[in-house]
C-alpha cells in the first residue's frame, strides 16, 4: 500500500505553469504558427501602387537621402579595404605590394584610376 501512495505522489499534471509549452502542443498539426512573412512580390500586389502619386516613396520607387556615414575607402588597384593612400598620386592602396605597383605606374595610368573614382586631379 505504501508503494501505491509513493507512485501517486510522483504523477505530474500535463502542464505546469513554469514549463514551456512544446510547439506540437501549442500548434496542432495543420494550424498556422502565427508569423507569416510576405515576399516583396506579394506586398506589391496587395498595395495597389498605381493609385499612389509618383513622388510618394514606396517599395517600387525607393528614394532615400544621402548616407550620413562616410563611404568606405577601397583600394584603387585591388578593390580591398584601403587604410592608406599615396600622397604623391592620391591613389588608395591596401598593402605594401600595391604601393610599389602604384609608384611604378606612369602618370596617365594614375589619372585614369583617379577618373574611375571621380577624383581626377592634374598631377605635375
Amino acid at each position: 500500500m505504501e508503494r501505491e501512495v509513493i507512485e501517486a505522489d510522483l504523477v505530474l499534471p500535463t502542464h505546469l505553469g513554469f514549463k514551456k509549452i512544446q510547439m506540437y502542443e501549442k500548434y496542432p498539426k495543420g494550424q498556422a504558427r502565427g508569423r507569416h512573412r510576405k515576399h516583396l512580390k506579394q506586398i506589391i500586389q496587395a498595395e495597389n501602387y498605381q493609385n499612389y502619386p509618383p513622388d510618394v516613396p514606396n517599395y517600387i520607387n525607393i528614394e532615400s537621402p544621402p548616407s550620413m556615414h562616410p563611404c568606405k575607402k577601397i583600394c584603387d588597384i585591388t578593390g580591398f579595404a584601403a587604410p592608406y593612400y599615396d600622397p604623391r598620386t592620391n591613389l588608395r592602396y591596401a598593402n605594401a605590394e600595391v604601393f610599389k605597383a602604384i609608384r611604378s605606374l606612369p602618370n596617365d595610368y594614375v589619372q585614369r584610376y583617379l577618373a574611375l573614382r571621380n577624383a581626377a586631379v592634374v598631377l605635375r
